[in-house]
């Protein structure tokens, strides 16, 4: 048992000691639950489900598909009563995930007790509504998501806005905020259990154990997606020998970069790993990632990019898994990453000045 490894700055740093101060903590896991391959699987059984009542929009895009948004619009906050200045998190799930999944319920909870609003970005055809044009969505193509910023800074523009992304959802976020560097819309970011690198994230996952508990699971979540919409994705790819892939790489060589306009699949794994992009964020980040992660290899976290950037921090543990960090005999409610969640959001939106100066940031205009 010992304190997770906090790699960043030192003014970064103090500001998160002071104000998360989870990130200090010795990080024990659930002692029957210990290494990272049973407590991804664990997580996935066990952890509970708190309600969430949402309300769906669905916003359409520039070439005539559309975007499912689950809103938690928490009018009864007591912190703020006023919609229009009430703090807003953006959720991003996973690969194949939306806001049904166990890890975005427990984040809506710890941000809507705090008087916070949430919503949750469900990637094209992820949450049940049809597609409506031949294209999905990819870990490297920023597009929806900038699209969905616009949005919701156009209904609440005097709101700050949080960025969360989990698994592809971080790899989403990075990009985007790698690529809109001061003119993202967001005051800051948090990753949990981000891949690094797709390449070794995708040679990790098709070792034999990990193939057999994590990749085929995900391979089939893909293409039962896919089936689901052939009618409309027929029209560009050749969906039998799509339904055919057995890993998530051939799913990715035989859909995904076809989609995107990629030479191959190397070459958008490339453009999807965001490490080399962290140089171009320009708001406060803290990523969260476990040493014995199936799906993200220590090998490839980004410990010598970070330490000279003074707007990232990553926060490792030896053991956690992937989206789990289980503690406790019984781990099925709070645990370590709902509390590093809760008290992150809440350091950015109640000290806003304090973490600008800590990580450099100038002050800006409001835009």
């Amino acid at each position: 048992m010992k304190a997770p490894a906090l790699v960043t700055s030192k003014t970064f740093s103090a500001f998160l000691l002071k104000h998360c101060p989870v990130v200090s903590e010795n990080f024990s896991p659930t002692p029957w639950c210990w290494g990272g391959r049973l407590q991804t699987l664990v997580c996935a059984f066990i952890k509970s489900k708190p309600p969430a009542a949402y309300r769906n929009e669905l916003i359409r895009t520039v070439d005539g598909g559309q975007i499912s948004l689950d809103w938690v619009d928490n009018q009864a906050s007591v912190p703020y009563p006023e919609s229009s200045t009430r703090p807003t998190v953006l959720i991003l799930p996973g690969l194949t995930g939306n806001s049904q999944q166990s890890y975005v319920l427990h984040a809506i909870c710890q941000a809507t007790r705090r008087g916070y609003r949430c919503v949750v970005f469900n990637n094209r055809g992820a949450a049940g509504e049809e597609l409506l044009t031949p294209v999905t969505y990819c870990a490297a193509n920023t597009s929806d998501l900038e699209l969905v910023v616009q949005h919701v800074k156009g209904l609440h523009p005097h709101a700050p806005l949080l960025g969360a992304g989990v698994s592809l959802g971080g790899m989403l976020l990075l990009n985007y905020l790698g690529r809109k560097r001061a003119e993202s819309g967001m005051v800051a970011g948090l990753t949990i259990s981000v891949p690094w690198d797709a390449q070794k994230s995708s040679d990790s996952m098709e070792e034999p154990l990990n193939w057999l508990l994590f990749n085929s699971y995900l391979t089939r979540g893909l293409r039962r997606a896919v089936a689901r919409h052939r009618k409309v994705l027929e029209k560009v790819v050749d969906i039998d020998y799509v339904l055919k892939a057995r890993t998530v790489r051939e799913f990715d060589e035989r859909f995904t970069s076809l989609q995107f306009g990629y030479n191959s699949c190397t070459e958008y794994y490339c453009d999807a790993s965001p490490d080399k992009k962290l140089p171009n964020t320009a708001v406060p980040i803290l990523c969260l990632n476990a040493a014995d992660d199936p799906f993200s290899p220590k090998c490839a976290f980004p410990v010598n990019i970070v330490p000279g950037l003074p707007n990232v921090a990553l926060l490792l543990t030896a053991h956690g898994g992937h989206i789990a960090f289980l503690q406790g005999l019984f781990p099925r409610g709070e645990s370590y990453m709902e509390r590093l969640f809760g008290q992150f959001v809440q350091a950015v939106f109640e000290h806003p000045r304090d973490i600008r100066k800590a990580c450099g940031i100038k002050e800006e205009k409001t835009s």
